[in-house]
């Protein structure tokens, strides 16, 4: 039992009093609810990428400054979730969900009238609360079966999330395309970029009403200053990585360095005040769980591949091999369909893990989505040179990111009490864009050492580099994956010591 399991409930404020009895809602209405909101989500996270070599010219801005749009957008993701989680958990994630869709909406309406780099930069801020969306639909699939006990229970908890990661990558494909689409068809320069206010809209309208309330409250409080302490930490952390290696933030700079120890010791002190604390932001006993560090350490290492080859196998796709001599040489709208197969193979994955983990048991799911990746990225390192091989290759590690991207979101919530679903969620948003910054970093510092003085490309040295190091970091992930256990057994070795 933790500190907080033992203290005494304080009384509820008006805020978040228990909410009315809820009227039954059907599970087809929820799933239906939730996926909207997903897609929405991933809409807002894939509208971006085919637009942005086209607004270097319509916001008069450089390649490099675009560097701030992804740096600001994961920024923020890092500060709205931890905060979003625990308000769920807390006064109800129905109700905190509506606000974080209007957050999200407010952004998306600012990059809609975006005429300028600021404004873009400032919807991008606020669209980052879209991180807070899966935490609180977890919650709320959970909490819905909260007087159902039992494994059927619990399997269709593990159904709606699986449900929840195609539909937010369905809705990453969607964006992609739809972008790609108005772009090319439609004389605005910046007519796409409405193309996240549609969704998040849409996705607010339709689940308003639909989607239940939790009528399970622990009671306690936000804890502001483990909150605060955590967001500066991790930003810190992040914006090192982010911009580290880039004009002005050479890794051996006194800005980045700076920035990278400073967040770490932040960090490091949000750890000691969380120890302290009755009622923490995150609970940081729960890393005392096997199966918590585990699961966390996979899903670093296949978000550090997943997010770090994100951009670096577009701009190859982009490239003209009569020019630099390798590449695909597609155009913007052919480099989104052509990210369809990874994409499509990832759904895939997530709407098949529930069944593979029943067949061969979490831990041997968490180790074939990891073997699956590590394929697929030696097969894309393999064949390059060939487009439909280095799809399928493609294809092959998005099935295991799919596998992956299930598994880890499903298990971060069953290893954690479930007064704290939102929390073990949130906990393991964060890691998947820790992990991607890492990946992104280590991506970037290759580009730049293969990258000739005066050129704008790098070397095909840059790419093969990149590929067999995730085919590296994906097997040291299976191997990882091996240390997981289930909760009760792991609770079990924890009684016995």
């Amino acid at each position: 039992m933790t500190d907080t399991d033992a203290r005494p409930l304080r009384s509820p404020s008006r805020f978040d009093r228990e909410p009315r009895a809820n009227r039954a809602t059907p599970a087809t209405a929820v799933i239906a609810s939730v996926v909207l909101v997903e897609l929405s989500s991933g809409i807002t996270q894939g509208f971006l990428s085919p637009l942005l070599r086209g607004l270097t010219d319509t916001l008069g801005v450089s390649a490099a400054d675009l560097n701030w749009i992804s740096v600001a957008n994961l920024l923020a993701s890092v500060a709205f979730t931890p905060v979003l989680s625990r308000m769920g958990d807390l006064h109800g994630h129905r109700r905190v969900l509506r606000w974080n869709l209007l957050i999200v909406l407010l952004g998306s309406l600012l990059v809609g009238l975006s005429r300028d780099f600021g404004i873009l930069l400032a919807g991008q801020i606020l669209q980052g609360a879209f991180a807070g969306f899966f935490p609180l639909l977890v919650g709320i699939l959970r909490n819905r079966n909260l007087n159902s006990e039992g494994t059927d229970a619990e399997a269709e908890s593990r159904r709606g999330i699986s449900v929840m990661v195609a539909a937010l990558v369905a809705g990453m494909a969607f964006g992609l395309v739809a972008s790609g689409f108005v772009a090319r068809t439609v004389d605005s320069p910046t007519a796409a970029l409405w193309v996240p206010a549609v969704a998040t809209s849409l996705a607010l309208a339709a689940t308003w009403r639909l989607l239940p309330e939790s009528d399970h409250r622990p009671g306690g409080r936000v804890d502001w200053a483990g909150g605060i302490l955590l967001c500066l930490g991790l930003t810190a952390v992040m914006l090192g990585l982010g911009l580290g290696g880039t004009p002005g933030w050479e890794w051996a700079s006194p800005r980045t360095l700076g920035c990278l120890a400073g967040g770490v010791l932040v960090t490091a002190l949000w750890v000691r005040v969380e120890l302290r604390t009755a009622e923490p932001m995150i609970d940081v006993r729960m890393f005392r769980r096997r199966g918590v560090v585990a699961v966390s350490l996979v899903t670093l290492t296949f978000t550090f591949c997943m997010f770090g080859l994100m951009v670096a196998n577009a701009v190859f796709m982009g490239t003209s091999r009569a020019e630099e001599g390798y590449g695909l040489g597609l155009d913007p709208l052919a480099i989104a369909l052509a990210t369809l197969p990874n994409l499509l193979a990832l759904t895939l994955g997530a709407l098949l893990a529930p069944a593979v983990a029943a067949a061969v048991t979490d831990r041997l799911t968490l180790v074939a989505g990891s073997l699956l990746m590590a394929a697929g990225y030696a097969m894309v390192l393999a064949f390059h040179g060939d487009q439909a091989l280095f799809l399928a290759g493609t294809a092959v590690a998005g099935l295991g990111t799919g596998f992956l991207q299930h598994s880890t979101r499903t298990l971060a919530v069953e290893c954690v009490p479930r007064d704290r679903t939102s929390v073990g969620s949130g906990i393991n948003e964060l890691l998947i864009n820790i992990g991607g910054s890492l990946g992104a970093a280590a991506v970037l510092t290759v580009f730049a050492a293969h990258t000739p003085a005066g050129r704008t490309l790098p070397g095909l040295s840059a790419y093969t580099v990149s590929w067999t190091l995730c085919v590296l970091v994906s097997l040291a992930g299976a191997a990882l994956a091996l240390l997981y256990r289930t909760p009760k057994a792991d609770d079990a070795a924890e009684a016995g010591r």
